[in-house]
């Protein structure tokens, strides 16, 4: 009896590798005995959600015994005004996690491919193996995107090429002028601009993909509540295509699917812009003084677009546990294919200075 569900589960299903979640830092004190431990794994934003988004979240505990829009109607049309699109062109999901498996639900098929970059975000491969379909990774340029290695792999094949800009887990970034060259190699195939983190890019040739799909209708953009809106427990993401697609996910997605308290908080967060501005700037902040301390201690790091920065500390998954005891939670990136490397996101002027002790005191242990 205990095998009548497993024979049942295709062969591709039970070779996926679980996504490898963050331990609750509660879990952390308890198993250890420490206190005061802190999260820096996880690319969350430090200053918390917006105050008016915890007056909405604590608002809508009154009402949840209703059921929520089923379209997100009052954030939509929030939304629509504050990111000029018609509201065909717009979805939302529960996080940006729950559109991309819902566009390789839609469009992908056993047999059929996904193209990738190597140390992409792992849920693409994760997702698309859930149906069967095959990845095709191109090997990383510098621990980013190679646009013209990732365009050779472009097949009859494709149906979806993922490009998550900034990067997750390097914080490295694609310009507009290879991204445009890439658009103009790959013709119709979808294209899947990932951009969790565009609040938090600065560069000045950063691409503008809201622009782009003007000239390139086959663009499908992916942002989120979760990164610089601090929202990240809510779930609430959305994505801005073609029509033509929009429209058969959103018959492919299930109702209710973004909470009521998510909507309402996201909605509320939209409107504080004073909060993005502060978010910003202890992100900017946080950088500079990362930076310099990492520079003056001779540790190699990857400059960042996103709120996380890429450390290589030798044995990546050794420091991250050398360093919880420490009270520092970290991100190892074996799982990433970057054994040597770990993440740890921009935080709070305290934290930052914490994790650079904690970080300073295990290397030199490890020495020994």
């Amino acid at each position: 009896m205990k095998k009548t569900f497993e024979r049942l589960v295709p062969e591709y299903i039970k070779t996926i590798k679980a996504y490898e979640p963050g331990m609750p830092v509660e879990e952390v004190e308890r198993a250890l005995g420490i206190k005061k431990c802190i999260k820096m794994a996880s690319n969350e934003n430090p200053l918390g959600p917006s105050p008016l988004a915890t007056k909405a979240i604590l608002d809508t505990a009154k009402k949840v015994h209703f059921y929520p829009e089923s379209d997100c109607f009052y954030l939509r049309e929030k939304a629509l005004k504050a990111f000029g699109v018609k509201t065909e062109e717009l979805l939302f999901g529960n996080g940006s996690n729950e559109l991309i498996e819902l566009l390789i639900r839609c469009l992908v098929r056993k047999g059929d491919n996904i193209v990738i970059s190597q140390h992409a975000f792992v849920v693409y491969r994760l997702v698309a193996q859930g149906v069967g379909a095959d990845v095709l990774e191109a090997k990383a340029k510098n621990l980013g995107h190679d646009l013209n290695a990732m365009a050779k792999l472009v097949n009859s094949k494709t149906k979806l090429i993922f490009i998550a800009n900034p990067n997750n887990p390097t914080g490295t970034y694609c310009n507009k002028n290879s991204l445009v060259r890439f658009l103009e190699k790959v013709g119709n195939v979808p294209v899947v601009m990932d951009e969790a983190y565009y609040e938090y890019a600065g560069a000045k040739d950063y691409p503008q993909t809201m622009e782009l799909r003007k000239e390139f209708p086959n663009l499908f953009i992916l942002r989120t509540f979760s990164k610089v809106y601090g929202l990240a427990g809510l779930r609430v993401g959305y994505g801005i295509g073609d029509p033509s697609i929009v429209k058969y996910l959103n018959r492919l997605r299930q109702p209710f699917n973004v909470n009521m308290v998510a909507q309402n908080a996201a909605l509320a967060a939209l409107g504080d812009k004073e909060h993005i501005r502060k978010s910003l700037r202890v992100n900017r902040e946080g950088k500079k003084f990362l930076y310099a301390q990492l520079a003056k201690h001779g540790i190699e790091y990857l400059p960042t677009e996103a709120n996380f920065i890429l450390l290589k500390v030798g044995k990546g998954r050794e420091v991250f546990q050398a360093m919880i005891p420490r009270g520092v939670v970290v991100r190892p990136m074996d799982g990433y294919g970057l054994p040597e490397y770990i993440r740890v996101t921009v935080d709070s002027e305290a934290n930052n200075r914490r994790f650079i002790s904690a970080l300073l005191k295990t290397l030199k242990a490890l020495r020994k």
